[in-house]
């Protein structure tokens, strides 16, 4: 008697493999998701080049700010409301010096996080670093530092002082980028497109600026947001003294570079920069880093540090000074604070 076969019909069959598969992806997706984890970990970039790529996508960046305004072709509209109320623009500026800077960025290490203080979906750029490394650059940065890329939170603020650009007051106007490094600035450059000058910084390796020689903080020079000028006042003064001076400046980049030595005769020079509403961490990250790499200091208003790894919203105000008694300032501050309540 010839032996009985088992016949599986083609449904059986199609069954007994998605088993054997179900096995083999249980026995397997845990070890390929560890090799998948271990080499994403493993990806590390120079903060050299990184900070090579920053300046030349600030700089490719304000090219394309500098282009449109001259064109007379900003397209303006509105963003919509801040918290105060004032209306937030957006113009073919921000897009265009958006698309450029982040895609030089995610083209060269598609990998990193970069956030951007414009959202909207842009068509894709093709421009990828040069790998060029800018002389001043060479000279003042000799060693490679490589850091783990997860570690890494790029911010880049397309233009800074949108409503001054519309106003066509460009002095004000600025390109920023700034790395984070678990949540601490590193790298900081501030460009300005119709000038060309650029500042950079890397934290303990080298700066293209200087603080200014003297600072004061008895009666000093702070200045402030131009759309926050009148609610500041009696704040400054009340920590300051009425013999403060108080100016009103358009962007967080220009207000961080008058308080060092002036790149040119259009700053106004300054010893203290505050704000004492929420600011978005694009505004300010760039500016945080070079403060940082010149010893000088960017909290909020009670002397915390700034954590860049998180949330796009810093609430706590802000405070940035250089070469002075940063506590005093907070100290000053917070006893307004306290007697307003």
């Amino acid at each position: 008697m010839a032996p009985m076969g088992i016949k599986l019909s083609p449904l059986g069959v199609a069954v007994f493999c998605l088993l054997g598969l179900g096995v083999i992806y249980h026995l397997y997706a845990g070890v390929i998701s560890s090799r998948i984890n271990s080499f994403r970990q493993r990806k590390n970039v120079d903060l050299r080049d990184l900070l090579a790529l920053s300046i030349e996508a600030a700089v490719e960046g304000g090219r394309e700010v500098k282009r449109i305004r001259e064109d007379n072709d900003l397209e303006e509209r509105s963003k919509g409301k801040t918290k105060e109320g004032a209306s937030e623009k957006l113009t073919l500026g921000d897009l265009s010096s958006h698309r450029k800077m982040y895609y030089l960025f995610k083209n060269t290490y598609s990998f990193l996080q970069v956030n951007s203080e414009e959202h909207e979906e842009v068509e894709r750029d093709l421009a990828v670093w040069s790998r060029d490394i800018p002389n001043d650059v060479q000279q003042k940065v000799r060693a490679s530092r490589e850091v783990a890329a997860d570690r890494i939170t790029v911010w880049i603020d397309p233009l800074d002082a949108t409503q001054e650009y519309t106003e066509n007051l460009r002095k004000y106007v600025t390109t920023m980028v700034c790395v984070a490094v678990d949540g601490e600035p590193v790298i900081g450059v501030i460009h300005k497109p119709f000038t060309g000058y650029t500042a950079w910084a890397l934290v303990g390796d080298g700066a293209n600026v200087l603080p200014r020689s003297e600072y004061s903080i008895n009666a000093p020079k702070v200045i402030v947001s131009r759309s926050h000028a009148g609610k500041v006042k009696g704040f400054i003064e009340d920590a300051f003294g009425n013999n403060t001076v108080i100016i009103p400046a358009g962007g967080a980049g220009y207000k961080v570079l008058a308080l060092l030595d002036p790149p040119d005769e259009e700053y106004e020079e300054a010893d203290i920069y505050v704000h004492i509403t929420f600011i978005k961490k694009w505004d300010i990250c760039a500016g945080n880093a070079i403060l940082k790499a010149l010893g000088g200091h960017m909290t909020t208003l009670k002397g915390q540090d700034i954590d860049y790894s998180g949330s796009e919203r810093n609430d706590g105000g802000l405070l940035a000074s250089v070469k002075v008694d940063h506590k005093a300032l907070v100290d000053r501050l917070s006893s307004v604070e306290k007697e307003k309540h």
